[in-house]
């Protein structure tokens, strides 16, 4: 469950790999934000943390690995690891950390708990996760999540469009996923128009899909 982001001042501790500590003392997340992104554009470093010390969790940046691992916990702690397909994906992470902590990036990608998870292709990352989803709910509220990163419906109503604009070679392991999910849930996948893009998955309108993407939209 998300926690509820209490008024501040509310302490973090930014650090780089050199061990340069920042600490910053904020009102509320947007603050936070701004603070951090100055500090993650003003260097150059492999691993930037956000550490929220009261609440025992952190958040690493790690950039040049493509990597987001977020930690919980102090005595026991639990760790998860996000491969990252955008650049443009890190300091959203962020802003989600500084809203509600380690829980608020459940819904931001597929997170798995061993690092060496990562190292296997997109495919087969795709569908490992889709195979952790065994129940319709929990499967159509994953491909709603899929849908709200980059999704749209078009302009007929007939069709949810993923990856929207997106190339084939982008989101290849949340489309192998998707596609899996897809099969497993019994949606209608169509061909997509000649003048799409070479990413775009496109099914059919679905009482399911119109109610879970409602949900995100």
């Amino acid at each position: 469950m998300a926690r509820p982001y209490k008024p501040g001042p509310k302490q973090f501790v930014f650090t780089v790999g050199d061990g340069n500590d920042q600490h910053v003392s904020v009102g509320d997340p947007q603050e936070a934000y701004e603070a951090f992104s100055a500090f993650f554009r003003g260097q150059e470093s492999d691993t930037y943390t956000i550490r929220d010390e009261p609440a025992g969790q952190s958040l690493a940046l790690m950039p040049r690995l493509g990597v987001i691992s977020r930690v919980k916990g102090a005595d026991q702690p639990r760790s998860e690891h996000l491969q990252v397909d955008r650049p443009n994906r890190y300091l959203p992470s962020a802003m989600l950390f500084f809203e509600n902590g380690y829980a608020g990036l459940d819904h931001f990608g597929q997170w798995f708990s061993d690092l060496s998870d990562l190292n296997a292709s997109p495919e087969t990352r795709g569908a490992a996760r889709a195979a952790t989803f065994t129940t319709e709910a929990a499967a159509i509220t994953e491909v709603g999540r899929i849908w709200a990163d980059s999704g749209i419906v078009d302009p007929s109503d007939t069709y949810y469009v993923f990856f929207d604009s997106h190339d084939v070679d982008d989101d290849r392991a949340e489309r192998a996923e998707l596609l899996q999910l897809t099969a497993f849930l019994g949606l209608e996948r169509v061909d997509a128009p000649a003048q799409a893009a070479g990413g775009e998955v496109w099914v059919r309108t679905d009482p399911r899909l119109e109610v879970e993407c409602a949900r995100w939209a």
